[in-house]
């Protein structure tokens, strides 16, 4: 593993993107269980939509990105994507008899 300053050409750097990457799509996959199971809990369409619980997370998300040195714009951006995706799965999983 490479720091992105240590990295001395371009294949290193996508090295340890795609890495990174393997890592994301890992925790991407375990948050969608915890959504999925989230959805036995939920009454309504509007618990599973949970507009407050959105901005919560958001607003967490952005200043753990502060904290952590990243963009919170992007941040922000890749979680509002990221929960309308899960959300709509959610649903999905809700409404099944």
């Amino acid at each position: 593993m490479n720091t992105p300053e240590e990295c001395t050409s371009l294949a290193q750097v996508r090295a340890e993107i795609d890495r990174l990457d393997e890592q994301v799509v890992q925790l991407l996959a375990e948050r969608g269980r915890y959504v999925l199971a989230a959805a036995r809990f939920k009454h309504s369409a509007a618990e599973v939509r949970a507009p407050q619980r959105v901005e919560q997370v958001v607003a967490r998300v952005r200043a753990l990105a502060e904290q952590h040195g990243a963009l919170p714009e992007v941040v922000e951006r890749v979680y509002r994507e990221l929960i309308e995706a899960f959300t709509e799965a959610e649903h999905r999983r809700w409404s099944q008899p």
